[in-house]
């Protein structure tokens, strides 16, 4: 199965925000190679940028997800698609665009605004109850 991992679902381990437990999980089974995971290359940037600012050794845990998660990148024809999204948030709609390039089954964010089209969304929580 090929899941989608929104940035927030990182973020919430490195920062140990509220789902940290189930992000955490998350995280683990795609690094025992429980499902394909994938990622935006924004990803990786926006953990830096984010969590760099609370956390003094972000490289580590970005070293991690590099290693379990494939990156994929946008190219202008991702954002020409991800600008016809009616979507408010650019950065949901290039990574749903990425996610359904990847041909992913599902996307994981715990964003409740997250952009929801032919791919369904779940949160962490609820993806557990039904995947793991």
């Amino acid at each position: 199965m090929n899941v989608f991992v929104d940035t927030n679902i990182f973020l919430d381990v490195a920062l140990k925000r509220d789902g940290f437990k189930e992000s955490l999980i998350i995280l683990n089974a795609a690094q025992k190679g429980l499902f394909n995971g994938f990622i935006a290359d924004i990803t990786l940037l926006n953990i830096a940028y984010i969590a760099q600012k609370q956390l003094k050794n972000i490289n580590n845990f970005i070293t991690q997800i590099n290693q379990s998660f494939t990156v994929v990148g946008a190219d202008n024809n991702t954002f020409t698609n991800a600008l016809l999204l009616q979507n408010k948030d650019l950065e949901d709609a290039v990574q749903y665009m990425c996610a359904q390039e990847c041909d992913c089954d599902i996307i994981v964010s715990n964003d409740k605004g997250f952009y929801v089209g032919k791919i369904p969304v779940l949160n962490a929580k609820t993806f557990i109850k039904q995947y793991a």
